[in-house]
């Protein structure tokens, strides 16, 4: 087993599966949670840590972090509202890997004296920030991990962008771990692709039918995205079949150009695709392309802000391309692969290149920005 700290920084997105039986702000979620039988189960859906609710507001308490200890071998955090140092070493007699604390319970000199202690227990510390400043103090302070939370402690009220914000500003040199309001793929994703190094997940999974599926659903790969949407109908078909990634054409030249970015719903991420200029549409995404020759060029950049986040591996502008898998499979980081997808040819390109996302658009079209909405649910469930 390694550290909490070194787990939740391998290469990926790595996710903390929470064990709670109630919250304050959505009452009782799951109260007959086995937290052994829970932690065993994320363990084997890849979870990289458990975390275990301790207090009794959330229907926790010290024997359940002791049941997980004893039925799962990842490490094991501890949350609840600790401010003494004695709280620490009851948590690591109980089988603690690491422990949570609040900086917005913390004041003065107790957060230093308890990320003090907690070294020399060899507790690991999750040091949680609810706003810029607190970020800053974590940082101060020398959190090795720090927790960014986008819900608001007085309010229960989740704002997943102001907390991607701080994602994203906040230095890479720390393990950032996202947290709350994460209940879909898109959601996860989009901590990622903003510089979270992992994501804490609980409502989400204790009101899923099987939380340990919910799970591998969250941190499955590849995304999905369908590109080339026109209509409101198409973007609701493909979020119904459970794309992650909706694509809108704003390039001048393509037949298939959209109005504009379209909403989207809560569980997708939006993209505006653009060739040679960027433009400015309000999108979660953009994906770039330079323009040669009057069209496309084979290959573009998905960006988040000014940051490119991963490199989109396409095909040549209405040409073969016979390299274009093997482009794919040998190009170096996170990978969207793009360019002649179909539901019948998705999963053996999955297997080949082992993108992020795969992303498909003529393939599931009548006509030009008309999608089949048949062939759209075949590609999801394929490459899924």
């Amino acid at each position: 087993m390694g550290r909490f700290r070194d787990v939740l920084a391998a290469p990926g997105l790595s996710a903390i599966a929470e064990v709670k039986r109630r919250s304050p702000s959505a009452g009782d979620l799951r109260p007959g949670a086995d937290p052994g039988r829970l932690s065993a189960q994320f363990a084997s859906a890849g979870a990289a840590a458990v975390s275990i609710l301790v207090d009794e507001r959330f229907g926790g308490s010290l024997a359940d972090l002791r049941a997980a200890r004893s039925a799962s071998f990842i490490p094991l955090l501890a949350k609840g509202f600790f401010r003494e140092e004695a709280q620490l070493d009851q948590l690591k007699e109980a089988g603690a890997d690491a422990v949570l604390l609040l900086l917005r319970d913390l004041d003065g000199n107790r957060p230093a004296a308890m990320l003090s202690r907690a070294e020399e227990l060899g507790l690991d510390a999750l040091v949680e920030a609810h706003d810029a400043d607190e970020v800053k103090r974590a940082v101060e302070l020398g959190a090795d991990v720090i927790g960014i939370n986008a819900r608001d402690l007085g309010t229960f009220e989740v704002d997943r962008r102001a907390a991607l914000d701080l994602v994203a500003a906040a230095p890479r040199d720390r393990v950032i771990v996202a947290e709350s309001g994460i209940a879909a793929r898109a959601h996860g994703a989009a901590a990622e692709l903003a510089g979270a190094d992992a994501i804490l997940v609980g409502s989400a999974l204790m009101l899923a039918p099987d939380p340990a599926e919910k799970l591998r659903e969250l941190l499955s790969r590849p995304l999905v995205k369908v590109c080339g949407l026109t209509r409101e109908e198409d973007v609701a078909v493909a979020a119904e079949s459970g794309a992650d990634l909706a694509g809108f054409v704003l390039a001048r030249e393509s037949p298939r150009r959209a109005p504009s970015v379209l909403p989207v719903p809560d569980t997708m991420l939006s993209v505006a695709v653009y060739v040679g200029e960027r433009g400015d549409a309000p999108s979660d995404l953009d994906q770039l392309y330079a323009r040669e020759n009057g069209h496309r060029a084979r290959d573009g950049v998905l960006l988040r802000g000014q940051e490119q986040v991963a490199k989109v591996v396409d095909r040549s502008w209405q040409r073969e391309d016979p390299g274009h898998i093997e482009r794919a499979r040998t190009a170096e980081g996170r990978i969207v692969l793009a360019g002649g997808l179909s539901p019948e040819n998705v999963r053996e390109a999955i297997e080949t290149v082992r993108p992020w996302a795969v992303d498909a658009s003529s393939s599931l079209e009548i006509e030009p920005g008309i999608k089949d909405h048949e062939r759209v649910r075949a590609f999801a469930e394929a490459a899924r």
